[in-house]
């Protein structure tokens, strides 16, 4: 198994995607239903901006799933 590679998938460093894509895959993170923001309504740019600040202080992790091909963002303590 790669180094990279755990059990939930290979984490991707949010610096190798270009700003577009780290936009989308963030974005689509955001948007999934059940993901819980607490009380607040917050706006999908505040939210985005959220989860920029997480992964620039490496509170959390993009994460690539080999089986079903998809991405994910998790806490890096998940990791």
């Amino acid at each position: 198994m790669d180094s990279d590679q755990g059990a939930a998938g290979v984490e991707i460093p949010h610096e190798r995607l270009s700003p577009a894509t780290l936009e989308q895959v963030i974005e689509s993170f955001v948007n999934r239903e059940g993901t819980d923001y607490g009380l607040r309504e917050r706006s999908l740019e505040q939210k985005v901006r959220d989860v920029v600040q997480q992964l620039e202080n490496g509170e959390a992790v993009i994460v690539f799933d080999p089986e079903d091909e998809s991405l994910n963002i998790v806490p890096s303590a998940d990791r």
